[in-house]
């Protein structure tokens, strides 16, 4: 598997991911668009101009799920049996249409689990920057990883 097993998660352990993504108008109207959120500060390009920002905002549950899904690759693809939550999200500095993101990860905690005997809970920072070196999210998700099978 690409992913870390359990065994692999030592606290400290730091991923630079190597997946960039550039967030592009359709990615932000789509999934505003398929998850009902009308706010005019996602889809209304002529009422953004008079907010504080002179433009439109990408989603920011958008960018929260592209930064959890950049970092698949690297430490969950085929060895985690979930995701156990989210906590600690914020959004320090906005997301705008053409801003490239790149994320890096820290293991901030790991421990066998207390009632399953194949996994691990590991908790993980995830940090995201654009292309001006700006934080732009932050995330602290705990993940329920295998265990690396006995050979």
């Amino acid at each position: 598997m690409a992913g870390l097993y359990f065994e692999d998660c030592e606290e400290g352990l730091v991923i630079d991911h190597a997946i960039r993504r550039t967030v592009t108008e359709t990615d932000n109207v789509l999934f505003s668009a398929m998850t009902y959120n009308c706010a005019p500060l996602h889809i209304d390009a002529e009422y953004s101009k008079s907010s504080i920002y002179g433009q439109r905002l990408v989603n920011s549950m958008f960018l929260l799920a592209l930064v959890a899904g950049v970092t698949v690759a690297e430490t969950t693809l085929g060895t985690t049996l979930g995701n156990l939550g989210f906590k600690e999200i914020t959004f320090p500095k906005p997301t705008f249409h053409g801003d490239t993101i790149r994320v890096r990860t820290e293991i901030v905690n790991s421990r066998l689990s207390k009632s399953r005997n194949d996994s691990g809970i590991v908790t993980f920072k995830h940090v995201a920057l654009n292309q001006r070196d700006e934080i732009v999210c932050e995330a602290v998700r705990v993940g329920l990883m295998l265990v690396r099978p006995k050979q």
